[in-house]
Order: C-alpha cells, then sequence, then structure tokens
C-alpha cells in the first residue's frame, strides 16, 4: 500500500487550487493545505462535503450525502464478511482569526481550522483511497465524515437521523491529533478519555447606582467577584482529589462605565467531569452556591444550567485492538504510553453510547495549542494516521 497517491480525478475537475509550492506535495497533504484555506463553519461545510462526496465516488465508494445538513458517509462493501466498520472524521472549523502567516492561510476573515479537522479529514480520505485500492478485506467499511463537532451537534444530529439504521456499525472509530506528542505517535486511553461538557449562564442581579454611594446600591460586581472565587471551592473542597472536574469562568460582562455601579453582571463556565456522579454534583452545587452567593450580598442569581455532551468513554476491547494495530504496525516507539485523559470535550462520545469503539489519540508535534490562531496541523503525520486507519480496518474487516 502507497499513501502517494493520485487522489482521482474529481480533484483535477473541481478544478482547487494546487499551484505554486503545493503541487509537488503529497497529493493528500494538497488537499489538506486546501481545505485549511477554505474552512467552513459548524452546518455550513458546503464545499467540504462535496470534496469529500466527489473523491469517494470517484473511488468506488457508495455515497449517501445529507446526514446532518452537511454530513458525507461512504459506503464500501468487499466478500462475504458480515462484520461492519465505522471510522469517522470531523470537518467543521472555528471562529478565530488565523494569526499563522502560512502561504495557505485561511482566505475567511475569523473562520481557520485550529483544531486540525482540516487534517483529519485529509486522513480519512487518504485511507478511502488506499483501501479502496490496495487492501484486502471481507465485509462492511463505512466512513463517516461528520459535521459541527466543534459545537457537539453533529454526531448526535447524524445518529438520530438514522446513521447506524442505515450503515450498522458492530464497532466505530475516531481519531484527533495532539499538540505536545510526539509527532506521529498514538495515544490509547481505556475508559474515560475525554472529559463531559456542560454550561451554565449565571446572571447575578442586584440594584445599580452611583460609584460614589456604593451603600445604596446592591453591587452585582462585588457579589460576582466572590462567586467567582467560591466556584472554585466546588473543586477542591467538594470534589475527591483523586477525581477530576474542571470549573471555568470564561466570560463576565457587567457594567459600561467607572463610576456606575450596574444593575447586573453575567457570568458564563464550562463545567468539566469524566463520571456521572461528578457531573451530577456539579449540576447541583453550582447554582446552589450562585443563589446562595448572590444572596449573602442581598442580590439574586438567575442560572441557566445546560448539559452539553457526555465524556468519551472508550471501550476496553475496542481500545486493545486499536493499540495492537498500532503496534503491530509501528512497534513500540509508536505508542505514547504516558498518554492520559484529557479534559477537553468531544461529540463522539455519542458514537460510543451508541456503538462500541474507541476514539485514539495522535501526536501533532511541538504545534501550537489546539484552537489557537497559531496552531495548524502537522503534515508529517498524515501518512503514518492514515495508515493506521488502513491497518485498523483491514484487521477489524478479516
Amino acid at each position: 500500500m502507497t499513501l502517494l497517491i493520485d487522489p482521482g480525478p474529481s480533484w483535477g475537475s473541481r478544478g482547487a487550487a494546487v499551484a505554486g509550492e503545493d503541487a509537488e506535495l503529497d497529493p493528500f497533504v494538497a488537499i489538506r493545505r486546501d481545505l485549511h484555506r477554505h474552512p467552513e463553519l459548524a452546518f455550513k461545510e458546503k464545499r467540504t462535503s462535496e470534496l469529500v462526496a466527489d473523491h469517494l465516488a470517484s473511488w468506488g465508494y457508495e455515497v449517501a450525502r445529507g446526514f446532518a445538513g452537511t454530513g458525507v458517509v461512504g459506503a464500501l462493501r468487499r466478500g462475504s464478511g458480515e462484520k461492519r466498520l465505522g471510522i469517522r472524521a470531523d470537518m467543521d472549523a472555528l471562529p478565530i482569526q488565523e494569526a499563522t502567516g502560512l502561504s495557505y492561510a485561511s482566505t475567511h476573515e475569523e473562520i481557520m481550522h485550529a483544531c486540525g479537522h482540516d487534517g483529519h479529514t485529509a486522513i480519512l480520505l487518504a485511507a478511502a483511497k488506499a483501501l479502496a485500492d490496495d487492501v484486502d478485506f471481507s465485509g462492511e467499511l463505512h466512513l463517516i465524515f461528520q459535521p459541527a463537532e466543534e459545537i457537539g451537534a453533529g454526531a448526535r444530529r447524524m445518529i438520530t437521523e438514522g446513521l447506524f439504521e442505515r450503515f450498522p456499525c458492530d464497532a466505530v472509530f475516531g481519531l484527533h491529533n495532539w499538540p505536545g506528542f510526539a509527532a506521529g505517535q498514538f495515544g490509547f486511553v481505556e475508559g474515560p478519555a475525554m472529559a463531559a461538557v456542560d454550561q451554565a449562564r449565571i446572571a447575578v442581579i442586584g440594584q445599580g447606582g452611583h460609584g460614589a454611594a456604593p451603600h445604596e446600591t446592591i453591587d452585582p460586581v462585588v457579589a460576582t467577584a466572590s462567586l467567582i472565587t467560591a466556584l472554585q471551592s466546588i473543586v477542591s473542597r467538594g470534589v475527591d482529589p483523586l477525581e477530576a472536574a474542571v470549573v471555568t469562568v470564561g466570560s463576565i460582562h457587567g457594567g459600561t462605565a467607572s463610576n456606575i455601579i450596574p444593575d447586573s453582571v453575567e457570568m458564563k463556565l464550562t463545567l468539566r467531569s469524566f463520571t456521572p456522579a461528578i457531573r451530577n454534583l456539579l449540576e447541583i452545587r453550582v447554582p446552589a452556591l450562585a443563589r446562595a452567593q448572590a444572596e449573602s450580598f442581598g442580590a439574586r442569581a438567575e442560572v441557566d444550567y445546560r448539559r452539553g455532551f457526555p465524556p468519551v468513554m472508550n471501550h476496553p476491547r475496542e481500545t486493545q485492538f486499536a493499540r495492537r494495530v498500532a503496534l503491530g504496525q509501528f512497534g513500540p516507539a509508536g505508542i505514547a504510553e504516558l498518554f492520559q485523559p484529557r479534559t477537553a470535550s468531544e461529540d463522539f462520545a455519542f458514537f460510543l453510547e451508541a456503538r462500541p469503539g474507541a476514539f485514539v489519540f495522535v501526536g501533532n508535534g511541538d504545534s501550537a495549542a489546539l484552537h489557537s490562531p497559531r496552531y495548524d496541523f502537522n503534515d508529517a503525520i498524515l501518512a503514518p494516521a492514515a495508515a493506521f486507519w488502513t491497518g485498523l480496518a483491514g484487521t477489524f474487516l478479516q
């Protein structure tokens, strides 16, 4: 099997830009950089999904478009095997202004691939081509190109629209690049691999007035400042030290001038956890503490607490299987043995609630962090990651 392959006639027929320095690249690196130049936000991945669907069709896949609006599934059946495998890649970008200065930087203002979904898409396309051309397997292969991971909506919508009824899977796998780990090394975590994420909006409502007479007001700014500190006690004093939770206040808005005490202050939080017990604790304690803390200042708190998506719970059997595949392909040097669960979140969790499977990590090297305006996917990991998918599919579908 080779990954330096002609991506097919649809590439040229679409007229996508592969010029200048990109002309000498691996075709799938060129595809990745084209996707990077043309990022699309959640549920708006029209160009990306058309590119994906055109390639898959040209390689002989049965192509289903329109899952969750812009989702694409490529199905390939060979032999008489009865096993069915799903592999997923996410496609959407983020509302971030790119600051990389790269020759292939985003051409769209305040939209960029700051999480590597351009790379994930190119990886699975490269694997799709290799599997169609060179890999002998027996069974059903379903390649799932998912929209809207960044807003936690694409996976759930694809499932509710009948993804697994139309394309049954005995197991489903996903992958994410991870900065800070050696480029091309693979990380595997059994059980909770990424955190659940929930959100809360808290409005602390007081009584505004002149900054020179705070005694005539109920100051929501001071109440909010106290609440921000108190919220951290939920983790430090309410969560078992051997467990994990994160309470982050990411947004605070209140007031318009230095000499005016406002009527209210609004804050927005994310809450992350790995177990149902801790998740439930946060959902109870955060609103209760917000109301009590506000009342202690004579104010009141309105809390809108919403569950996002669950933790990524890797199934042990499928995780061990994926690790054996990587170990067989790349040897011990290809495994990041110290890889630990991540407190970031992923809506692939919904796939793992519906079907057995595992979410795998691949090192991106010393790049900027995910969601940074200076982040870029490391093209050097595209080939080994695609080879991992082809090896996993060929081994599973025997």
